[in-house]
């Protein structure tokens, strides 16, 4: 059987959730299957852990002059008319090939776009909504990365329940994990010394980030804390309300923004947190909480859409639109020590129930089992 797989995203050299979860599928299958053959079709040479591959994978190199359609036009003639054709397709992000194989599994993340429009522009918009309903016609299989997000699909697009594979991601066990000296590596790479709540995402409306600021304000008007925060990530949609909110509340030499860090240095950051917040209005899954906790950070986050399952008991939930749960929960955190060290204790063993290998193992059996369908 030969397994074709879009690694065009696992390929980026600056990665985010969705390139990862591609990286490391690619990765663990190397490792999983010895019997099959894999195809790697992407639009550039493979780089780095990535072009070291068994003698069962194939790279192959399909060029294209045309920026964001490779997949739905390099990679569709190449199914239909070229050299490197696939038994079976599997693209690990929300896209396929116009023109597919007789098999192919699809992973759809979330749909992020219908419940946050105005984060979308109308183009993006409107190729994520056809492209959709392309997938729920042409999958075989569709999978998804938590309960939350096959329920959603089945609610707004109508998709048989039976069509969609819940597959839990997994995380970066041998970068996130607890770093003894993590507070020196943090003091002499990043000058960061004092204590901090941190908070890792794209800096955006979606993520809720505004409103965390505003409580952040709030903790530090009730109480005399020493805590910094620490926003890490990119400026997305609705970032100039931020800015506003630490103009307004006088909060410059209180909020730090790192910038993006790479996951190289991450860790560092969670290791030393009194506690890691993450308040989103809307997930897919949730990485940054598995991660967190794999670094034995505290965590506090949201009860909306896949948290829950992500954070299951190991974290403290809130209502992400409640101003005072934002507070009373990181208060319970930051004055109560013992609460604390249950937390980090229960996030330890949490994340024992997730990881790279076992979401790979189990996409690899829906892969199979597709095929002999």
């Amino acid at each position: 059987m030969i397994i074709g797989i879009d690694a065009s995203r696992a390929n980026k050299k600056n990665k985010t959730g969705v390139e990862w979860y591609s990286y490391h599928l690619i990765e663990e299958f190397k490792k999983l299957d010895r019997e099959n053959q894999f195809f790697l079709y992407t639009n550039e040479p493979l780089r780095d852990d990535l072009a070291k591959m068994p003698e069962n994978f194939k790279e192959c190199v399909l060029k294209w002059p045309i920026p964001r359609s490779w997949t739905i036009g390099r990679l569709s003639w190449e199914m239909k008319f070229g050299k490197n054709k696939c038994d079976l397709l599997f693209v690990p992000a929300h896209t396929i090939p116009l023109l597919n194989p007789k098999k192919s599994i699809v992973t759809v993340h979330d749909i992020g776009f219908e419940h946050f429009p105005d984060a979308y522009g109308w183009a993006d918009k409107l190729y994520h909504k056809l492209i959709i309903h392309f997938i729920k016609r042409f999958a075989t299989k569709i999978i998804t990365v938590s309960n939350y997000s096959k329920q959603d699909l089945v609610k707004t697009y109508k998709i048989q329940p039976e069509k969609i594979k819940v597959i839990y991601n997994g995380y970066d066990n041998k970068k996130y994990k607890v770093i003894p000296d993590a507070r020196e590596q943090l003091k002499q790479k990043f000058q960061i010394t004092e204590p901090f709540i941190l908070f890792v995402g794209r800096l955006e409306l979606k993520k809720n980030v505004p409103r965390l600021v505003e409580e952040f304000a709030r903790l530090k008007a009730k109480h005399d804390l020493p805590h910094k925060l620490i926003l890490v990530g990119k400026p997305g949609f609705g970032f100039e309300e931020v800015e506003q909110l630490i103009e307004k509340y006088n909060l410059k030499e209180q909020v730090i923004f790192p910038g993006w860090i790479s996951d190289d240095d991450l860790p560092l950051f969670h290791n030393c947190a009194d506690l890691f917040v993450f308040p989103s209005l809307f997930e897919g899954f949730g990485i940054p909480v598995l991660e967190a906790m794999a670094c034995n950070a505290p965590v506090v986050c949201s009860n909306t859409t896949s948290l829950p399952e992500a954070a299951g008991e190991a974290g403290l939930l809130f209502d992400p639109l409640q101003v005072d749960q934002i507070v009373s929960r990181m208060e319970q955190v930051l004055l109560n020590p013992e609460v604390s060290e249950a937390l980090r204790e229960k996030g330890l063993e949490h994340v024992k129930n997730f990881s790279w290998q076992k979401c790979a193992q189990e996409t690899l059996d829906e892969l199979l089992l597709s095929f002999k369908l």
